[in-house]
């Protein structure tokens, strides 16, 4: 004899002297009846007919087709409850309720394939409880919560999936003051016939993310920068056909991006912010009509021109990077043309100067700042040659090394992630790059198809390291960086509204919200919001 069977007999013989016969309507006719116990079957609606001091109630086979919220409202005295091959297959929400005394609650052998979160509400003297032998595949979170006094809990004999849905439940066991009887899985296949008490809750990946459509800014852009201003984050948009870059900040009434503030940029391809405590700066990379560099003195006053940048150097600007050399803020901005030449411009008195001119001659096409080895390095990457490594040596940028085996790249970006420094390249035929830093040069990690690319951005958004690989012929793909393979994986489309050939991403948080700007250069810049999914909810 079982458990179950063994504490009903022990419970239906307490305190009971003599025969006693139930009153009339008290005892239905298939049930056997003591002062204290029930012994039923085949009788549907069972509850409404037993004394409400009874003690212990068995139901086998009874036909009952269902557990609705209060069944055992009747009978608020119950120490034990047995359930053993009835027909039901859901216990709903508050079935048990008023059963605050109850003690052993056995559900076993039964056709149960789902038990609602709140079945078990209420029950705060239960101290042995079997689901054992029934049809569920998994139990929903929190099932247990309340059940304080428990000791004993069986879930053998069920088919669980061992998916994200039992997670919840592998992280209880050790922390319940119970013996807990598992069983083992039905499924996924590479999981079949293990023991639940075997599986390492760390294995499982339960959290998703996803990137929704948010919001739509009208203009097309080049470019995208995040920035903080006066302890607000702003985001400035570099629009070439608009002639402008755009300044946006949030609109707490609203719950939207508006329009904060515009400066004149005819052909604009790049807009990069500086903020030096009260003084914003904004330097506008310009394709014809000569770069320029605008300021904010304060935050009361009005973007206002201050500067044009390097005119005879700067003749096709294609980028524009900040960056810090010897405690100073510097801008260096790429240019694309024959005559021109890359230019680093430093701060010096109230504005931005040329400090050196680099890489003459090669038509580049994209900046990128970083460090390595302690030390400011430059990337530039051209139309004519291999990427180019530059390292900060007595003042000036001197070359270091290149990047072998990475011809026609367009662009470079950079992150860093548990003290490895990775490098993304761009192609725009062939296939763009992951590489990783190994003290001397960057190594090949990885290859993915990317016709039709001019971006391929990290972007680190809450835990999660992405990267966005965007095309101006298909649906523009974002991956996630797997920390134990290091390698990106698929994680989604972007879209719907799909981008028109997207040119730039960045990340800002605003009001506990995460956001992913996407920079169009023919169409709307979109605006994703970033949410993250729990699978094992």
């Amino acid at each position: 004899m079982g458990g179950a069977g063994i504490l009903l007999l022990l419970l239906a013989g307490v305190g009971v002297g003599g025969t006693w016969r139930p009153p009339k309507g008290k005892c239905p006719l298939s049930c056997s009846c003591s002062k204290d116990s029930a012994l039923c079957e085949g009788s549907p609606d069972l509850p409404e007919s037993f004394s409400p001091t009874l003690l212990s109630l068995s139901l086998v086979r009874t036909g009952v087709t269902q557990l609705k919220a209060g069944s055992f409202l009747r009978v608020p005295s119950l120490h034990l409850l047995l359930f053993t091959s009835n027909s039901f297959s859901v216990i709903e929400d508050d079935a048990f309720a008023g059963l605050s005394h109850l003690q052993y609650l056995f559900i076993e052998d039964n056709e149960i394939g789902s038990i609602s979160k709140n079945a078990l509400r209420g029950l705060r003297s239960l101290t042995h409880l079997s689901l054992a032998n029934n049809h569920l595949e998994t139990l929903p979170r929190f099932l247990f919560r309340g059940l304080e006094t428990l000791t004993h809990v069986d879930l053998r004999g069920n088919p669980f999936q061992c998916d994200c849905r039992v997670l919840w439940l592998l992280q209880w066991i050790p922390t319940v003051n119970a013996s807990v009887g598992t069983g083992a899985c039905a499924g996924p296949a590479a999981l079949a016939h293990m023991q639940l008490h075997h599986l390492d809750p760390k294995t499982f990946k339960c959290r998703a993310i996803e990137l929704s459509w948010f919001q739509t800014v009208g203009e097309s852009a080049l470019g995208v920068e995040a920035f903080s201003y006066q302890g607000e984050p702003h985001v400035v948009l570099a629009q070439p056909f608009a002639g402008r870059c755009l300044i946006l900040t949030w609109d707490y009434s609203l719950q939207c991006f508006r329009q904060e503030e515009e400066l004149s940029a005819p052909s604009v391809v790049s807009c990069k912010p500086l903020v030096l405590g009260p003084r914003l700066f904004v330097l506008a990379a310009r394709l014809w009509g000569g770069s320029q560099l605008w300021a904010r003195p304060g935050p009361d006053l009005r973007l206002a021109p201050l500067q044009a940048l390097a005119p005879r150097r700067l003749l096709r600007p294609n980028d524009a990077e900040l960056l810090w050399l010897d405690g100073q803020p510097c801008f260096v901005v790429a240019d694309a043309s024959k005559a021109g030449s890359t230019t680093l411009l430093c701060r010096d008195g109230p504005g931005f100067y040329p400090r050196q001119s680099l890489h003459a001659w090669h038509r580049d096409t994209d900046a990128e700042a970083l460090e390595l080895d302690g030390r400011p390095h430059l990337l530039l990457a051209s139309a004519s040659q291999r990427p180019v490594l530059f390292h900060w040596f007595g003042g000036r940028f001197e070359r270091r090394t290149d990047i072998p085996e990475a011809e026609d790249v367009y662009a470079t970006r950079h992150f860093q992630a548990s003290g490895d420094v990775f490098l993304y390249l761009t192609r725009y035929i062939g296939d763009s790059m992951v590489m990783r830093w190994d003290g001397s040069m960057f190594r090949l990690l990885q290859q993915l198809p990317s016709r039709g690319a001019h971006v391929f951005q990290p972007l680190l958004i809450a835990r999660d390291q992405l990267a966005i690989l965007g095309s101006d012929f298909a649906f523009s793909q974002v991956f996630r960086l797997e920390p134990d393979r290091g390698l990106l994986e698929p994680l989604q489309e972007l879209g719907p509204p799909a981008l028109v050939a997207p040119r730039a991403f960045a990340h800002i948080t605003m009001a506990g919200r995460r956001f992913l700007f996407a920079a169009c250069f023919k169409g709307p810049t979109q605006i994703y919001q970033h949410h993250e999914l729990d699978l094992s909810a």
